[in-house]
């Protein structure tokens, strides 16, 4: 990522459980973008906002800046993080 810009707020909605989501955590890792994760099996406001938001129940969902992602979307990803 460019030093000169500052990288957009990325949530992971997750459940423990799930092998995508830990697929999409492990992939920001390795590009290395900071996220928050929230665990929609033990916060149930988080997972009725996402449900809200996107109008699906599955995980994961990445929610970058304003713009959520459901499942393990890698082009979108890389897109809205502006890598090439």
């Amino acid at each position: 990522m460019d030093g000169d810009k500052k990288q957009p707020k990325v949530v992971i909605f997750s459940t423990p459980n799930c092998p995508w989501c830990g697929r999409v955590k492990s992939y920001l890792r390795q590009k290395g973008i900071r996220f928050k994760n929230i665990d929609v099996s033990r916060d149930k406001a988080a997972a009725r906002d996402i449900v809200r938001r996107t109008g699906q129940m599955g995980v994961p969902v990445v929610l970058i800046g304003s713009h959520p992602i459901v499942g393990f979307n890698k082009p979108l990803i890389d897109r809205l993080l502006g890598f090439k």
